[in-house]
């Protein structure tokens, strides 16, 4: 009794520090795949099996509802700890080469998800080349807006010249 209690325990925990939660069922999977699975996902999550009657609980405790109905079969937690886009790619890449893998969902910034949305949210581009293409997009700006306070001083600059020249050839 006293080891559930601390794995309901350890489960609320990271259900709480966890910036999202994917939910999938490993049916069929062979240790080695578990494991590359694992490595794969290391960077940005710790994937864990689970029992579903302590997920619940688990859940309950870390303030999360709607995840019951997801909890149906052999089940498994990727606890997002880094870049939740980047962990649902791997999850997705990982299911596409190994079709036992099945994404059944997820909670993510106060809301649970459907495996739809998990497919959605592998889609977007990561964390790092959305904020390149805003820095590309502000470069670009910066010089455009540095390109038209530069263009009056210049035309100014030719027209003087222009009157120079043309004086120039008056005399």
């Amino acid at each position: 009794m006293a080891n559930k209690e601390a794995s309901v325990a350890e489960l609320t925990e990271k259900f709480q520090s966890s910036a999202a939660v994917l939910l999938t069922e490993y049916r069929g999977l062979t240790v080695a795949q578990l494991k590359e699975l694992r490595k794969n996902l290391s960077a940005n999550a710790t994937y864990a099996v689970v029992k579903n009657t302590l997920t619940k609980i688990a859940a309950k405790n870390a303030g999360i509802d709607g995840l019951e109905d997801q909890l149906a079969g052999p089940s498994a937690l990727t606890f997002v700890h880094g870049d939740t886009v980047a962990a649902a790619k791997a999850l997705r890449d990982f299911a596409k080469a190994n079709p036992l893998l099945v994404v059944k969902g997820g909670y993510f910034d106060g809301k649970v998800l459907s495996a739809s949305e998990v497919q959605k949210l592998a889609d977007l581009e990561s964390r790092e080349v959305l904020l390149a293409k805003f820095a590309g997009a502000a470069k670009a700006s910066l010089f455009s807006a540095a390109y038209l306070f530069n263009a009056p001083l210049a035309q100014a600059v030719r027209t003087v010249d222009a009157l120079r020249a043309k004086q120039e050839s008056a005399n």
